[in-house]
């Protein structure tokens, strides 16, 4: 089968790699219909996280059951499903407490000897407690489906920060991060009732899509300049609730300083760069919480599912490029040059 492998930083390819096959009698194996492109796979790709040569890569997909194994029950060819970024078994302490990123036989799609979700199929294991039924005739409708892909991670990610953040009826919150998971953030901050939200970026194509998802005022500027922006704002406080998905030392600083006395950051950028950016000290003046981490989407796929498939939301404008699966690494440039915003890929 066809599938997406790195081997250097910016050196993407698209290889004929062993087909993907039961392994165990918890496993099945999902032929893929939609992938994506995540922003923290650029990070490996600009050599910002180390991948060992002719690794795979790619964790968010949804596809079609092609083979189960003998102990899967829940699932049959032609079912449609999603997979959360990260497969677990679904009985373990961790799981059973909605933390299935730390269950201690998960692990993360693409990781040495797992398939990757940028290719022709994924061998998934724990089937049971890892994927989840989409209704069939969502097959056919090209946004629905492109919507429901944003389960396997932004959505859900973006979900994750704004429970982390507090964000609730009537609350004011601040997003920093105008990505695919920080619109996503803005979307889950609106459905869970949010009175203002501030988008802080600076392209205007994705701070109009904030706008679309929900956001009443953009803070099109950086660093001092963004505290100063957002406290005018709200009349010297800051937000209650602050949503922090970029992952660089300064994002987390202007998240500390935007915070209202006694608000939280709900954290889901991927970490990088120097440093953490968190002056405990200021934090504990201030009474600021802070809350995040890898977000265990699995555990909000329930609950989103249904607002997705009557529309209540639809995260789908958050992909902006659609690529085959053969040009996976022009869908890599694109984002890393910022003229594509999420690149979909339909292998």
């Amino acid at each position: 089968m066809r599938a997406t492998t790195i081997h250097a930083p910016f050196d993407m390819r698209v290889e004929e790699v062993p087909d993907a096959k039961l392994q165990e009698p918890t496993d099945v194996v999902v032929r893929v219909v939609l992938a994506c492109v995540c922003g923290s796979d650029l990070w490996a790709y600009r050599g910002e996280s180390q991948r060992q040569p002719g690794q795979r890569i790619g964790h968010e997909f949804l596809g079609v059951v092609e083979e189960a194994g003998s102990g899967v029950s829940g699932f049959a060819p032609g079912d449609l499903v999603v997979a959360p970024f990260v497969w677990s078994d679904g009985t373990c302490a961790y799981c059973a407490e909605g933390l299935q990123t730390s269950c201690p036989q998960g692990g993360f799609w693409g990781s040495p000897g797992s398939d990757g979700g940028q290719g022709q199929a994924v061998r998934v294991p724990f089937a049971e407690g890892t994927l989840v039924k989409l209704p069939a005739d969502a097959a056919s409708d090209e946004r629905l489906l492109t919507a429901l892909l944003a389960l396997s991670d932004v959505l859900g990610t973006g979900h994750h920060a704004a429970i982390g953040a507090g964000v609730t009826a009537g609350s004011t919150v601040a997003v920093v991060g105008d990505g695919a998971v920080g619109l996503c953030g803005v979307l889950a901050a609106k459905r869970l009732g949010a009175e203002r939200i501030i988008a802080l970026g600076r392209h205007q194509v994705r701070t109009d899509i904030a706008r679309t998802f929900g956001a009443t005022d953009v803070v099109a500027v950086r660093g001092e300049e963004a505290v100063a922006a957002v406290r005018e704002l709200t009349g010297g406080q800051g937000a209650q609730a602050v949503i922090e998905a970029v992952g660089t030392e300064q994002s987390m600083r202007t998240a500390v300083g935007i915070t209202r006395d006694g608000g939280a950051i709900g954290y889901v950028g991927v970490p990088h760069g120097s440093g953490t950016g968190l002056d405990l000290g200021v934090m504990f003046d201030r009474n600021i919480a802070l809350r995040g981490g890898v977000a265990p989407v699995r555990a909000y796929i329930p609950e989103l599912l249904p607002d997705v498939l009557d529309g209540t939301i639809d995260p789908s404008p958050v992909f902006d490029l659609t690529v085959g699966l053969e040009d996976v690494p022009r869908g890599y440039r694109a984002m890393d040059e910022r003229t594509a915003l999420k690149v979909l890929v339909r292998p």
